[in-house]
């Protein structure tokens, strides 16, 4: 008889498998990243539109995350010059990959806000 305190074995592809939805969520974790990205997914936007859109996020948080979805190639920065400086961001051709993954989420939401609603 198995001992109660003795876990499941994975196997090396459930291993990557979690390494991987483990890599995504470190990418996307916080309260900000996917509703940029869902908001960059409608089009090129600048910042303070995109500040806006992204109810409730402040200018240095926006930033922030604006850099770090840069830096992991989601995103391109576009910086014109104008008098004050305009800067424009899109979704990269990579950051277009995750569009499935966002639309997903927005699907199931819609389907879950249904259901809680009418309980």
């Amino acid at each position: 008889m198995p001992n109660k305190n003795e876990g499941v074995i994975l196997s090396d592809g459930c291993r990557r498998r979690l390494q991987s939805i483990q890599d995504t969520m470190d990418l996307l974790a916080g309260k900000w990243k996917i509703r940029i990205i869902g908001t960059l997914g409608f089009g090129p936007n600048y910042f303070m539109s995109l500040q806006r859109q992204v109810e409730g996020i402040g200018s240095k948080m926006l930033s922030k995350e604006l850099q770090e979805l840069e830096v992991n190639g989601l995103v391109k920065r576009m910086v014109y010059d104008t008098k004050p400086v305009t800067v424009k961001y899109e979704l990269t051709p990579y950051g277009n990959t995750i569009a499935p993954i966002i639309d997903e989420m927005a699907k199931w939401g819609e389907i879950h806000r249904a259901k809680i609603l009418q309980e």
